[in-house]
C-alpha cells in the first residue's frame, strides 16, 4: 500500500511516517519544505501545500490511502472540496483525518465522497507541555490558571491509531476519540517532568489576570486569550475521561506521560 501523509513534519505526522515506514509500507510525505523535513531514509518527501491544491497533483499520483490534517498554517482549511475531489480523481480510496475542536471543510467533503475514512479525535497532546520548557529552565516553575485533570495523549499513540486505520479493514466510518492512560493535572505533569529531569519544579497557580498576561506573552490575540480563560475555568467534562481506544485499536497500551517526559527530558533540563 502506498500512503501519503500530510502534516508529515508535525507532532503526529513524524510518528506516523516512521511507524508506517518501519512496518514496510511505501510512504510519501508532504511538506512545504522537503529539504528541511528530516524524515527517515527511504521515505519519499514531496513538495506541496494543502492550502493550494494545484501543488498536490504529483503528491496524490499513485496513492492508495491518505492521512489528512484539517488546518493550513494557523487556520482550518476551507478548501476541503477541492482537496477531496482531487484525491478521489487520483484513485485514493481510504483516509484518516486528524480532527480538531469542530468539523472543517475536509470532513464535510469526505462525507459526500466515496472515500472510506476514519476520524481521529485526540485529547490534549502531551507535547503541549513543551510550552512550559522556557519557564522551567529559567525559573524552575510551571505557572498557569488551569488546574483540571486532562487525559493527555502521546502523539505516537495518535499516529498508531491512524496507522492501524489506514492499513487494516473495518475502521471506515468510525470516529475514534483518543486519550492517554490517565488524567493528570498540570501540577501532576510538572512533578512528572521534575522526576524525569531530576530537578525541582514548582507549580504556581495564576490569577485570571496573570493568566491573560501569560497567554499574551505567547503572542496570542485577545480572542484566543479569552478562550484560554474560559477553557481553564470551565473545561469540557470529557477532558478528564480516560478511554481505552489506543489499546482497543492497536493492541498496545497507551503510552504514559512519564514515558513522554523521559523522552523529552533534555528540553526541560537546566544547563549545568
Amino acid at each position: 500500500m502506498r500512503i501519503l501523509v500530510t502534516g508529515a513534519t508535525g507532532q503526529v505526522g513524524r510518528h506516523l511516517v516512521a511507524q508506517l515506514h518501519e512496518a514496510g509500507h511505501d510512504v510519501r510525505a508532504l511538506s512545504r519544505t522537503p529539504a528541511e523535513a528530516g524524515l527517515p531514509t527511504g521515505v519519499e518527501v514531496v513538495a506541496g501545500d494543502l492550502t493550494d491544491p494545484t501543488t498536490l497533483k504529483a503528491a496524490f499520483d499513485g496513492i492508495d490511502a491518505i492521512h489528512l490534517i484539517t488546518f493550513g498554517g494557523d487556520h482550518d482549511l476551507t478548501n476541503g472540496p477541492e482537496i477531496i475531489d482531487l484525491a478521489a480523481r487520483h484513485g485514493i480510496t481510504r483516509a484518516t483525518v486528524l480532527g480538531g475542536w469542530s468539523p472543517t471543510s475536509i470532513e464535510s467533503a469526505l462525507e459526500s465522497s466515496a472515500i472510506r475514512w476514519t476520524l481521529l479525535q485526540p485529547a490534549e497532546f502531551m507535547c503541549n507541555a513543551l510550552e512550559w520548557a522556557d519557564e522551567i529552565r529559567s525559573h524552575g516553575t510551571v505557572s498557569m490558571l488551569a488546574t483540571f485533570p486532562s487525559a493527555v495523549v502521546h502523539e505516537a499513540d495518535i499516529a498508531a491509531v491512524a496507522a492501524t486505520a489506514l492499513t487494516h479493514e473495518g475502521h471506515e466510518g468510525r470516529s475514534y476519540p483518543i486519550t492517554g492512560p490517565e488524567a493528570l493535572t498540570p501540577a501532576q505533569r510538572a512533578r512528572t517532568i521534575a522526576e524525569a529531569t531530576g530537578q525541582d519544579i514548582a507549580f504556581v497557580h495564576l490569577s485570571k489576570d496573570a493568566e491573560r498576561a501569560r497567554l499574551r506573552g505567547y503572542g496570542y490575540d485577545e480572542e484566543y486569550v479569552e478562550f484560554g480563560i474560559q477553557l481553564a475555568t470551565n473545561p469540557p467534562e470529557a477532558s478528564g475521561v480516560v478511554l481505552p481506544t489506543v489499546e482497543d485499536i492497536t493492541g498496545t497500551p497507551a503510552r504514559t506521560f512519564a514515558q513522554w517526559a523521559r523522552e523529552h527530558a533534555e528540553r526541560f533540563r537546566t544547563a549545568p
